[in-house]
């Protein structure tokens, strides 16, 4: 009697080496889950390439298969992560990750975090659901806020507070920096005044108890002979107030003449420069008090896809990283996979 064979691909894919049944259930386990290729292939007793392969061919078919995953966006982050280091240089190659941050959902990653890869993938959504994003929040990145400009000149575009402040603590750290050297001709020691109230400068005034205070207000009167360290500390204090304004219009008055304060000559340099970019970026800053979004989902998404990128020691290929990623932190629909078939 004559044998014969037969490729069912309702069981396994073409060249598959797990049944479709195996390759959904792991591609859940590690998208879902988080769970490491090594881990599941271990657990399924075959090569980790195997598994890998069935991972990488049932989530891209999910993934194109959940029309519904992304919907209707009305407040759109774009942020920057680093996707890998290449070459002898290492040279660092950078990604941006596309978040809906009223629900904290990865859209998509596209490599580039210029202006012309941040353009380019908006126009390659839909009409219609661009026209839908009403907010669109960035660090103060100029290459995100010309390509908002270039493609979505209609939404509202939002600078995110905790960037803002950042660049207030920045300028602080400067002018330390710099009362150092000229104080003392060196960089910060332990035993330096400066030195020794660095991490002190960097927190809120609410946080300090009246030790802290007095600790500070000693330091600075010993380290800072002109004052001028203790001036970019208040300018600090001064830009977190912004965000405790509740009306639109008295915040923008208030960053208006805050941005101008600073900006005068009897302040330290750092803090005109804190000045400019307060008069710069004031559209984006005082926007935040009508849309009260920010880019912490987007930081918090991109906290996600560095694990996943940890997990697994890091990626060579974008696409294969892509798909990890939108598996992990894009909330694909699972109950999606017993209908599909590998692409």
């Amino acid at each position: 009697m004559a044998s014969f064979t037969e490729q069912a691909v309702r069981i396994a894919p073409v060249r598959g080496r797990v049944s479709s049944r195996a390759g959904q259930w792991a591609t859940e386990q590690v998208g879902r889950r988080g769970r490491t290729v090594s881990e599941i292939a271990k657990e399924l007793g075959c090569a980790w390439d195997t598994v890998d392969r069935a991972v990488d061919w049932w989530g891209e078919a999910l993934l194109a298969a959940d029309k519904a995953r992304v919907g209707a966006v009305d407040a759109l982050g774009l942020d920057e992560t680093l996707f890998q280091r290449r070459g002898r240089r290492h040279a660092r190659m950078w990604m941006t990750s596309a978040v809906d941050v009223r629900k904290g959902q990865l859209i998509d990653i596209f490599p580039g975090k210029d202006t012309k890869t941040a353009a380019q993938w908006l126009l390659s959504r839909p009409a219609e659901w661009r026209e839908g994003i009403r907010w669109a929040v960035l660090d103060l990145s100029r290459a995100y806020q010309a390509a908002y400009k270039q493609v979505l000149p209609w939404a509202e575009q939002v600078a995110d507070p905790f960037h803002v402040v950042g660049v207030a603590n920045r300028r602080l750290t400067q002018t330390r920096r710099r009362v150092q050297e000229e104080t003392h001709g060196r960089r910060g020691r332990k035993q330096d005044p400066l030195y020794r109230v660095r991490n002190i400068l960097t927190l809120a005034r609410e946080k300090l108890d009246d030790n802290g205070k007095r600790r500070l207000r000693s330091l600075l009167d010993s380290g800072d002979p002109r004052g001028e360290v203790r001036q970019a500390w208040h300018a600090k204090e001064t830009v977190r107030q912004i965000y405790q304004t509740p009306d639109p219009a008295d915040a923008d008055a208030f960053v208006r003449l805050l941005a101008q304060d600073l900006q005068h000559q009897s302040c330290p340099p750092e803090v005109n420069q804190l000045g400019k970019t307060l008069h710069t970026w004031r559209p984006q800053i005082v926007a935040w008090h009508q849309a009260r979004v920010t880019n912490a989902s987007t930081e918090a998404v991109n906290n996600l896809i560095k694990r996943v990128k940890r997990v697994a020691f890091g990626f060579r290929n974008f696409r294969n990283y892509r798909t990890r990623a939108l598996l992990y932190a894009g909330k694909p629909n699972p109950n999606l996979l017993p209908t599909l078939t590998p692409p």
